[in-house]
């Protein structure tokens, strides 16, 4: 099952940790675990391209965990942008977790 941990400090999203595999379908075939990683790295990708800066990322090395970081210093117009990407982010998973929920669980933190 796949575990996404959203992190959130006074409503904002600080950061998320996603880990574990979906096993929905045969490896290289597995539809829940190819769009989990799409709209995750998606997301992650366009905050670094469109808000400027790396948030700290750390990835398993055979797949199955990501964890990003948000850092702390972000002006306020940056802030905001990186809030909206993620926020859709999670709108996604949400979605997918809506119809393949016993492959993925979303949690707050």
């Amino acid at each position: 099952m796949i575990q996404v941990s959203m992190f959130r400090s006074q409503g904002d999203i600080t950061g998320f940790e996603i880990s574990g595999h979906a096993e929905s379908g045969p490896y290289g075939h597995d539809l829940v675990c190819a769009a989990v990683s799409a709209v995750s790295f998606g997301a992650v990708n366009a905050v670094i391209s469109l808000c400027g800066f790396e948030p700290d990322v750390e990835q398993g090395g055979e797949g199955g965990y990501l964890k990003i970081t948000l850092p702390e210093d972000l002006d306020e117009f940056v802030h905001s942008k990186a809030q909206t990407l993620l926020e859709g982010m999670q709108v996604s998973l949400e979605t997918i977790e809506q119809e393949y929920d016993q492959y993925m669980k979303i949690s707050q933190r």
